[in-house]
């Protein structure tokens, strides 16, 4: 079930990659508004039929899931379809909808503890999904760039993140105590190769959309291209690691490297045409530290 979900969610993931999948879509959407309300329906749908099938089913939870994707939805809506300049506050309210219950893991105790693993990625996966549908297609938000790379500079701007960031997050690192020493990595260049993809698709892309494409970029869009507004959103995603592990919560060193590292990735999302330009340099910073230094 787990793979099946995560496969399914991958898969819409990866097809709104395309930009003549996403201007079909848009002009869908912008011809027949009312068409997005399909999108929280059948997610609400979804997530009762894999409860049921899973053997967790909990008529509170799916209520709750009911007001998590219809709340977010009712709040895109109102604005109608097409962009809004400078932003609006209610599509910024829709995105913390759409993250904070995520963060906080939301229901969690309205479920059978064998339920949460199913629930957690029918979650995320309703997350990233909804987020795709109302922002990228239904509002059509500037600057999410939401594509495949298009220029050298997209596969540029990676790596000379990493060539300045590594360093810092590596001595800031293990001075904390936040990560072990080095050590030779167990992995091949194809096994390290196959880790940055499965952290890419799993981790990297879900997070840009949320923290660049939709959060640093809507402020942006709405207070000005400053490195004071990038410094804010890599400020509000270090805050998002507060409370993870390893380490004493709140987890402060956590945050410290995160912030630092949101930079990195907020600059190069910034200097990129691409979403996976940033994407890719988080993979690989996690890849790096999960392969030479846990």
């Amino acid at each position: 079930m787990h793979n099946l979900l995560a496969v399914f969610f991958l898969a819409i993931v990866l097809a709104l990659l395309s930009r003549r999948l996403q201007t079909y879509l848009r002009l869908t959407l912008h011809r027949h508004p009312r068409a997005v309300w399909l999108a929280p329906a059948g997610l609400i749908v979804l997530f009762a039929a894999v409860l049921l099938a899973s053997g967790g089913w909990s008529g509170s939870f799916v209520l709750l899931v009911a007001a998590y994707t219809l709340f977010p939805t009712a709040l895109v809506y109102t604005g109608g379809p097409g962009p809004h300049e400078n932003g609006r506050w209610a599509d910024f309210a829709a995105i913390l909808l759409l993250w904070l219950p995520i963060e906080v893991a939301a229901g969690r105790s309205l479920l059978p503890r064998a339920a949460w693993g199913t629930a957690n990625i029918m979650a995320r996966g309703a997350a990233i999904t909804l987020a795709l549908v109302l922002l990228l297609l239904f509002r059509d938000l500037k600057g999410m760039k939401y594509s495949l790379p298009r220029k050298w500079t997209d596969l540029a701007y990676p790596a000379i993140g990493f060539a300045l960031v590594a360093p810092v997050l590596i001595g800031l690192g293990l001075w904390f105590g936040f990560m072990g020493p080095y050590r030779a990595s167990p992995y091949r260049a194809e096994g390290f190769f196959l880790l940055w993809l499965k952290v890419l698709l799993a981790i990297a892309i879900p997070e840009e959309l949320l923290f660049r494409a939709l959060i640093q970029n809507w402020l942006m869009q709405k207070f000005g291209f400053t490195h004071h507004v990038l410094f804010l959103s890599a400020l509000i995603f270090g805050a998002s690691h507060l409370n993870n592990p390893p380490g004493p919560l709140p987890n402060w060193r956590y945050m410290i490297l995160a912030t630092i590292a949101g930079f990195a990735f907020g600059k190069v999302f910034w200097k990129s045409a691409t979403i996976l330009s940033s994407a890719s340099l988080h993979a690989l910073v996690n890849s790096v530290r999960h392969a030479f230094f846990l």
